[in-house]
């Protein structure tokens, strides 16, 4: 009973401590938002664009601006809702952060056409129009004739512009600065979206099936005028999703039971389950030209949506635009996670300062000042990423460092990972050896991405302890020695593997993971003993649908029992395995419902696929020198 009640009365502390939090955190909002509409004066306007078409738009003015105080203005146009409506209805927060709001800017908000307010039709990741005629538009036209209004319009300004985004207003703000307004003087895309075939709705043909079937059952809803409905998420009546799912049975029952056919975009996806030219037209990479503002490119390696379009983006600004100022950020955080969280903490993951808080006082506002106020010059790194592990910012000249060395890890024997093909020549020659590994993969009983149980899309999972997928027989593990050394990989991964199976299709999952010893604290202010001992921390993940593995446009069957190689690149990181750790690569062949389930018997479209096409069946990896499957990386000195 004593036990009992010392429980009860530690439950009770917590739960008012908890309550007491909550209360301090609307009190803080409550304060913010009185400061705003203390110091700001809101306008609406429906902005015309060269069709004619109106855009709702709403402005922020300092009150204290006029002929003498001026201010730049800093543009953000999204698909999600400028609300909340009404002159006399204030956002709670203005710009990226409290010191924006504190420094004075004009804030611009715009509905995108088709959106809410805004008239006209909305296109998923309108594609770009190349020499524009007339009255053709796109998001580069749209942004162009507002900033052209604002220029003319609003009073007080002092002539310069600024745009940002997070995600989907990401993509616009990257879009806004191709045939860059000579008014337009910086931007800042954070994670952009850059190719839905590989942000957000795929990962090399792959589907993703949860963040999709969410997004869309409550985005993907046609607005035959403007309005201000809004559609919730699908509810999916339990905080399983794994189970969901599986109970969701083939693709094809996502329309047979919730969208019915409602959902256009939906409709599209399931159409177009190849790289076509319906996917190729959105891939807004190739139309960066003509940028002539500086961009601050943001993105979080623990981003699970968008990874692809900032690192794109930036390669592709770089290259386009050699002449302009462009710089790339990568911290350690979750989608959007550096927009007002401290950004020291991600699940397990700890990184022991407020990497966040230090992006925004150090890079980001600065940024914004210098070029819409003429403030100090920064002197922004061209790359400026978080080195997890070590847990350091790192500052480099490009991006990935051009001081690297290439290395390789080769999967052997005994669930080991040799740096040489040569050191497992002998061993793989004995005649006791089989120079590959086999599993079963059965599509009724898929790998989960996390072990948490939740409806919600797991935001933690890419720094998560996968020893709950370790010790799955259908989940291959190959360790290194234990290092002797710090070893620092920067840059992307390439998976070079060789893969048969019975089947005619597959997926092949490759994760790279940092295997902890034992009861150390390896630097973290966390004390030992709330630290997890032999914690395997993802660093990195990526899956490759294997029909595509000669061509996105053009899937193929494989061939049962025909040993293919197929390489595919997982995103960049920035990681130092320390001294005592062990690098360790996992292989699976589902990953659910990250992805959708591969049925393992070639359909010509998986959207269509019937349950009886999904099977079990026998993979393998091999690693025999000459078919030597590994993961190849650069290493800084």
């Amino acid at each position: 009973m004593v036990v009992r009640s010392y429980f009860a009365r530690v439950f009770t502390w917590l739960v008012v401590l908890v309550g007491l939090a909550l209360i301090a955190n609307a009190q803080e909002a409550a304060t913010r938002a009185e400061k705003i509409r203390a110091g700001y004066a809101k306008f609406e306007y429906q902005v015309p664009m060269r069709d004619g078409v109106k855009l709702f738009t709403a402005c922020y003015i300092p009150n204290d601006a006029g002929p003498n105080t001026t201010y730049p203005i800093l543009l953000l146009r999204t698909p999600y809702s400028v609300g909340p409506y009404g002159a006399d209805q204030y956002r709670t927060t203005l710009g990226p952060s409290e010191a924006f709001e504190d420094s004075g800017y004009i804030f611009v908000y715009q509905d995108v056409r088709g959106r809410y307010l805004s008239e006209g039709e909305f296109d998923n990741m309108r594609p770009h129009v190349e020499g524009k005629r007339d009255q053709q538009t796109d998001e580069s036209s749209d942004t162009y004739d507002t900033i052209e209004w604002l220029l003319k319009k609003l009073e007080f300004h002092n002539g310069r512009v600024g745009q940002w985004g997070i995600s989907y207003p990401g993509f616009y703000t990257s879009a806004g600065a191709i045939d860059s307004h000579p008014g337009l003087k910086c931007i800042s895309p954070q994670a952009p979206i850059a190719d839905w075939f590989w942000d957000d709705m795929h990962r090399n043909g792959a589907f993703n099936l949860q963040l999709a079937v969410g997004f869309f059952s409550s985005f993907g809803h046609s607005r035959p005028q403007p309005s201000l409905a809004r559609h919730e998420s699908l509810d999916l009546k339990t905080d399983d999703a794994y189970q969901f799912f599986l109970d969701l049975g083939a693709l094809r029952n996502v329309n047979e039971q919730h969208f019915n056919d409602k959902i256009a975009f939906w409709n599209d996806i399931t159409q177009h389950p190849n790289y076509d030219t319906f996917w190729q037209s959105r891939n807004l990479l190739p139309h960066l030209k003509n940028v002539r503002c500086a961009c601050l490119v943001v993105g979080g390696l623990f981003d699970t949506e968008d990874l692809y379009g900032p690192l794109k983006t930036y390669q592709a600004i770089e290259q386009l635009n050699p002449q302009i100022q462009n710089s790339l950020v990568m911290g350690p955080w979750f989608h959007g996670g550096w927009n007002r969280t401290a950004g020291d903490v991600l699940g397990d993951a700890r990184f022991d300062w407020a990497t966040a808080q230090w992006y925004r006082d150090e890079i980001e506002f600065p940024f914004f000042e210098h070029h819409l106020k003429a403030a100090e010059n920064p002197g922004i790194a061209e790359a400026t990423v978080f080195e997890t592990g070590a847990n350091r910012w790192r500052k480099f000249s490009a991006w990935p460092p051009r001081e690297s060395e290439k290395r390789s890890l080769f999967l052997a024997s005994d669930q080991r990972l040799l740096w040489s093909v040569d050191a497992q020549s002998d061993d793989t020659e004995r005649a006791d050896t089989q120079a590959s590994d086999t599993y079963i993969s059965d599509p009724r009983k898929p790998v989960p991405y996390t072990m948490e149980i939740t409806g919600r899309w797991a935001k933690d999972y890419m720094a998560e302890d996968q020893r709950f997928a370790a010790r799955r027989p259908d989940v291959l593990v190959y360790r290194s020695e234990i290092l002797e050394a710090d070893v620092t990989i920067a840059g992307p991964l390439l998976a070079d593997m060789w893969f048969s199976t019975t089947g005619t299709d597959a997926d092949l999952v490759v994760k790279l993971i940092d295997e902890f010893p034992g009861r150390i604290d390896n630097g973290s202010s966390t004390p030992p003993e709330n630290f997890q001992s032999g914690r395997q921390q993802l660093v990195r993940g990526q899956v490759m649908r294997l029909r595509f593995r000669e061509s996105f446009e053009q899937p193929q069957p494989l061939v049962p029992g025909q040993v293919e190689n197929t390489q595919f690149e997982l995103h960049d990181i920035l990681h130092t395995f320390k001294r005592g750790h062990r690098i360790m690569i996992q292989v699976q062949s589902s990953w659910f419902p990250f992805v959708d389930r591969n049925p393992q018997r070639y359909v010509e479209n998986i959207f269509e696929a019937s349950e009886d096409d999904y099977i079990s069946a026998e993979h393998t990896i091999h690693r025999d020198p000459q078919h030597a499957s590994s993961l190849h990386f650069e290493v800084l000195p």
